[in-house]
C-alpha cells in the first residue's frame, strides 16, 4: 500500500527519540525509510511491530560517517528527519573521534546526501546543548533561539557532548546558507517518556537513578524537561509547516530535583529516592523560552503524564519493580 504523504526517512530510527518519530510518522500515512546500525538486529524488532510498518517502514543499515550507505536510504524521499547522535553516558578518552566527529562529519553526510537526493526539507535534532552553555548571555535574561553555547567555553570545560552539538548546528545552518537546502534545526532539553526500544538511553536513566540509587545525598539540579512523544510532535510540525524556519528550543517544564523527586514521591512513594539533598548551581541557569515554536502550534502534555508514563514502561520492561 502506498503511503498518502510521501516519503521520508529516519536516521537513528531505532533509538529514544527516533522510534517515537518513526512511529508518529507511521500513524500520520507516511512511507518510513529508517536507518540502523544492523538491520536484523533483536534491538529494533520494536520497529516491525509498530502500526503500518509492515506496509510503509523499511530499514537501512546505514553509518553516519559513511556517505554512500546514507545515500542509499534517502534516495526517493522527500523529507529527511536526522535523528542520530552519539550520547556518551561517561566521560570518553577520545572525544574527537568519539563525540565530535561522528556528530558533525555524520551531519554533514547526511545534509550532503539530501542535496543529491533532491530533498525538500530537513529536521535536524540538536539539543537545547547547542543553546545554553553561553557564560556572556545577559544573566536574568531568557535564552531563546538567538543565544548559542559558546565553543571555546565548551572546549575549556571539557563539555564534548554540548561542543559536538553546538558544532553540528551551526555547521547544519551554514551549509543550508550555502547550498540553499531548506533545513529547521531543533533543540530539546532533557527528554522522557515511555521508551519505546529494549536499551535504556542516557536522558531515561536520569529519571531511572532516582528512582533506584537511593543516594545518600544529591544536587539539586535545575531540570528542563520534555516529553519524548511531545517532541516528535514538534519535528513533524516543523517539517509540515511551510512557514517554519531556522532554529527552535523545544522544553517544557523547569523543575529542581528535589521537586521532581517529591512529585515522584507523591504518586510512587515506594522507590528508593535520594535521601537529602545539596543547593545545585545553577548551571548557566536553563531558563529557556519554547515561544517560537509554541507559536507554530506545538503544545506538550502535563510534566505527570510524563512521569507516570515513563514508570510505567520502565515497569513493563523490567527495569524498575
Amino acid at each position: 500500500m502506498a503511503a498518502a504523504k510521501g516519503k521520508v526517512c529516519v536516521t537513528g530510527a531505532g533509538g529514544y527519540l527516533g522510534s517515537w518519530v518513526v512511529k508518529l510518522l507511521l500513524s500520520n500515512n507516511y512511507a518510513v525509510h529508517g536507518t540502523v546500525r544492523l538491520t536484523g538486529d533483536a534491538k529494533y524488532a520494536h520497529l516491525n511491530q509498530l502500526e503500518k510498518a509492515s506496509d510503509n517502514l523499511k530499514l537501512f543499515k546505514a553509518d553516519l560517517l559513511d556517505f554512500h550507505s546514507l545515500c542509499s536510504a534517502i534516495v526517493g524521499c522527500t523529507g529527511v528527519f536526522h535523528v542520530a547522535s552519539p550520547v556518551p553516558s561517561t566521560t570518553v578518552p577520545n572525544p574527537q573521534v568519539e563525540v565530535i566527529e561522528p556528530a558533525v562529519k555524520g551531519t554533514l553526510n547526511v545534509l550532503k546526501a539530501c542535496v543529491e537526493a533532491n530533498v525538500k526539507r530537513v529536521v535536524v535534532v540538536s539539543s537545547v546543548s547547542a543553546v545554553f552553555m553561553n557564560p556572556n548571555w545577559p544573566k536574568g535574561q531568557i535564552k531563546d533561539e538567538t543565544c548559542w553555547s559558546d565553543k571555546e567555553y565548551c572546549t575549556r570545560t571539557k563539555n564534548w557532548y554540548c561542543l559536538s552539538k553546538t558544532e553540528a548546528e551551526s555547521e547544519a545552518l551554514e551549509f543550508a546558507t550555502k547550498t540553499g537546502l531548506d533545513v529547521i534545526t531543533v533543540c530539546p532539553t532533557l527528554i522522557l517518556g515511555p521508551l519505546l526500544q529494549p536499551a535504556v538511553n542516557a536522558s531515561s536513566l536520569v529519571l531511572i537513578k532516582l528512582l533506584k540509587e537511593g543516594y545518600d545525598s544529591l544536587e539539586s539540579k535545575l531540570r528542563s524537561i520534555v516529553d519524548v512523544r511531545d517532541v516528535a510532535q514538534a519535528l513533524l510540525m516543523v517539517y509540515e509547516k511551510p512557514e517554519a524556519e531556522g532554529r527552535y528550543i523545544c522544553t517544557a517544564h523547569l523543575i529542581e530535583t528535589h521537586d521532581l523527586v517529591g512529585k515522584l514521591r507523591s504518586i510512587f512513594p515506594h522507590y528508593n529516592y535520594p535521601k537529602s539533598f545539596i543547593e545545585g548551581g545553577d548551571e548557566m541557569s536553563q531558563m529557556l523560552s519554547s515561544e517560537k515554536l509554541q507559536r507554530l502550534g506545538w503544545s506538550y502534555r502535563s510534566l505527570e503524564e510524563t512521569l507516570v508514563d515513563s514508570i510505567e514502561s520502565y515497569k513493563k520492561a523490567g527495569i524498575v519493580d
